[in-house]
């Protein structure tokens, strides 16, 4: 189970700021799992304009974090090494359920689980934490490709 920091983080994702919703990998198993982190501050560029005087993490984000765990997940799990040509793709969002409210100063604790993978798709089981909260949970379906 092997720790990536930001930077490890930034050399298996194509995203960077504002977009990138990866902080830290806690805990991987190649093939199996991850546990990641994205650490929730004000200075978002979505929560100015995502009810400012409630500013709360839009839902859309929250997968799109999940979505980045699973894709270091799928990168680590050995189909290919990460390079400027390969991308993961979003295929589809399944039993999206968003329980609980992301805010400034939360701690989201990505989870992302292998449940399927076959001629390129990858099927994971995702869930997003602040603590013991459960805040979304969602099936991701996503393909490596060639950008």
């Amino acid at each position: 189970m092997n720790a990536m920091d930001i930077k490890a983080v930034m050399d298996h994702l194509p995203h960077r700021f504002p977009f990138l919703l990866v902080d830290r990998v806690l805990e991987i198993e190649p093939g199996r799992r991850i546990v990641a982190l994205k650490n929730v501050t004000i200075n978002e560029p979505f929560f100015p304009g995502h009810f400012p005087h409630h500013p709360v993490m839009p839902g859309v984000m929250v997968l799109e974090a999940l979505a980045q765990a699973a894709a270091i997940l799928a990168f680590k799990s050995g189909e290919r090494l990460p390079d400027d040509r390969s991308v993961v793709y979003f295929l589809g969002i399944d039993r999206a359920r968003f329980k609980s409210p992301v805010g400034p100063g939360d701690q989201l604790a990505l989870h992302a689980r292998i449940d399927r993978y076959l001629k390129g798709i990858w099927k994971f089981s995702a869930e997003a934490r602040v603590g013991e909260r459960l805040a979304a949970e969602a099936q991701l379906m996503c393909a490596m490709r060639d950008a």
